[in-house]
């Protein structure tokens, strides 16, 4: 049974320290960042060697949205616009969110990682912080139902795992959840019309990221990445069944020690603990902390499949023509 954390190392390579810790503690996943991305042959050794450390097919995470948030960038990969921008400009939008994604997945299987962090199914405001918006997929719950679906069967068509995010909703926050704590302040009906409805329609993708935000007219006190209150509107209001990771544990939102945080969001009812920056005691107290991963951690794998065949040149072709 896997420790229930995702980690990250420091660098392009596996230092003997990371090799052995990985290998003691276990962790169910790894996520690659920029700092981890140099060449394909030289990504392809790190996801392969983190594999090995573990002795199983462990899952390889990566943000690749496209946009600002694309850790795979040219001359090896392609540059993509914002979602946002792409659903703006496309003459199919949908269309061209599967092709995207389905040309993404294919990047992603070459170099060895299997589970993208998206769609991004937040629904974009006016009042949107602008590190979330052009990320979003539209400015209304249908639109962005839709385009994540697009996305999501893109992705899964590939043989990569959809991470649909942020559950509950983070599209209403006004502050960087990187650097401080948002607060929204709707009432429970407002919201599962709205940023809640959409991760409802999402509700059967088999993995999802929680949103470092305090929703305080139904837990006042405690982000939802900690709240049990919040943890049962995910699972029994949204109907959310898959495994669920928290978004990085260390980032600016959350106030407190790495192992407290790390506890309380387990005992709040998430599966999974995302520790994202490398920091070598960071990682130990997160294992320390957390134990292992229940059923839903084997549940989530069967949805990585082989990926179906595809022309992956005529797919790109068709996307140039959608966008003109």
């Amino acid at each position: 049974m896997a420790n229930a954390s995702i980690l990250a190392p420091e660098g392009h390579t596996l230092t003997d320290w990371e090799r052995a810790f990985f290998r003691d503690s276990d962790p169910y996943g790894f996520i690659v960042f920029a700092r981890h991305v140099d060449t394909p042959a030289q990504l392809c050794a790190l996801t392969s060697d983190l594999r090995d450390t573990v002795g199983r097919d462990a899952p390889i995470l990566i943000d690749q949205e496209g946009g600002r948030v694309q850790r795979m960038r040219a001359p090896h990969w392609r540059e993509w616009l914002p979602p946002l921008d792409q659903m703006a400009q496309a003459r199919d939008p949908m269309r061209t969110m599967w092709l995207r994604n389905r040309i993404i997945a294919d990047e992603l299987r070459a170099v060895g990682i299997d589970a993208n962090c998206a769609p991004c199914a937040d629904i974009a405001g006016a009042d949107t912080h602008p590190f979330l918006r052009n990320r979003c997929y539209g400015e209304d719950g249908q639109t962005v139902i839709a385009a994540s679906r697009a996305a999501a069967d893109g992705l899964l068509h590939g043989g990569v795992i959809p991470i649909v995010k942020h559950i509950p909703g983070h599209g209403r926050a006004t502050v960087d959840s990187h650097k401080g704590l948002p607060y929204v302040t709707e009432s429970h009906v407002t919201l599962m019309t709205s940023d809640f409805h959409t991760f409802a329609e999402l509700s059967d993708l088999p993995m999802g990221m929680t949103a470092h935000i305090v929703f305080d007219q139904i837990d006042p006190d405690t982000p939802a990445t900690l709240s049990k209150t919040m943890n049962k509107v995910i699972r029994n209001d949204i109907g959310f069944a898959g495994l669920l990771m928290t978004d990085d544990i260390s980032m600016g939102a959350l106030q407190g020690g790495i192992g407290d945080l790390s506890r309380d969001a387990i005992a709040a009812g998430c599966d999974i603990v995302l520790h994202c920056n490398g920091d070598a005691s960071e990682m130990m107290t997160v294992v320390a902390s957390v134990g292992d991963v229940g059923p839903r951690g084997a549940e989530a794998l069967h949805a990585r499949k082989t990926p179906v065949p595809v022309d992956i040149a005529a797919l790109s072709a068709e996307l140039n023509t959608l966008l003109g």
